[in-house]
């Protein structure tokens, strides 16, 4: 009987001569001392073909659900996220109607107001110009002394160089004026003549200058003028006051 020790059921073979002493698991070993083999391939342990892959098994009615719910849950989801974009993009559309509106309403509101208080204005200046009409009137007729005011102003605006002064006053007006204003025309040398053309209550002064026109009527556009109205002193030619018998 060999004393040597075997491996695997193979007797370990001394190493040539010559070569380097290396351990039992470091030589070459011949194909004769392998008896037989086989190349390894998957599946072939068990003496048998690999088995093939087990089917998945079917889903259950409970997984069948929690898909379905899942399913139903991502729908939810986008149907929500769809539906706020919606509503941002509704609200800014709406946002900017609304906006466009009101401008256009106020700016409305704005040009009727601008009309109102331009007819206001109109309706006030028209009735501040009735009521100075009136007054103007009953001051001729209850103090026909003021046309010798009006005739001493008259004078008092030609200029200092000016000769030959006629002051132009109506025939009932003359005594008013010669005895109110004498001494404004005796001041400018100022001669005084009764005119008929002259209404009362007015005055003409003529100068070798120019003239100032201070009848009622003239006076009385001009002022109606600032006012922003054209309304005359009389509506229809009456009679003046002291021309009735």
């Amino acid at each position: 009987m060999s004393n040597q020790p075997k491996f695997g059921g193979f007797p370990n073979v001394p190493p040539p001569q010559g070569s380097k002493a290396g351990t039992a698991y470091q030589r070459f070993i011949p194909r004769e001392e392998l008896g037989d083999f086989a190349s390894w391939r998957p599946g072939t342990f068990g003496g048998g073909p690999a088995a093939a892959p087990a089917a998945p098994p079917e889903p259950t009615t409970a997984d069948w659900e929690a898909r379905i719910a899942a399913a139903r849950q991502a729908g939810y989801q986008d149907g929500y996220r769809d539906g706020m974009a919606a509503l941002e993009n509704f609200k800014q559309s709406f946002a900017q109607q609304a906006t466009a509106q009101i401008g256009a309403l106020l700016q409305s509101f704005d040009e009727q107001l601008t009309a109102l208080d331009g007819e206001i204005s109109r309706t006030l200046a028209a009735t501040a110009v009735q009521l100075a009409r009136q007054v103007l009137r009953t001051e001729l007729q209850q103090r026909p002394e003021v046309v010798a005011q009006v005739a001493a102003e008259a004078v008092g605006a030609v200029m200092l160089s000016a000769r030959h002064i006629a002051v132009h006053v109506h025939p009932h007006d003359l005594p008013l004026v010669a005895e109110g204003a004498a001494e404004a025309l005796q001041a400018r040398g100022a001669r005084l003549h009764a005119d008929a053309g002259v209404p009362r209550g007015g005055v003409m002064v003529e100068s070798d200058v120019g003239a100032v026109d201070a009848r009622i009527a003239q006076r009385w556009a001009q002022a109606a003028a600032a006012l922003g109205s054209t309304l005359p002193l009389d509506d229809e030619k009456t009679a003046e006051p002291g021309d009735r018998a």
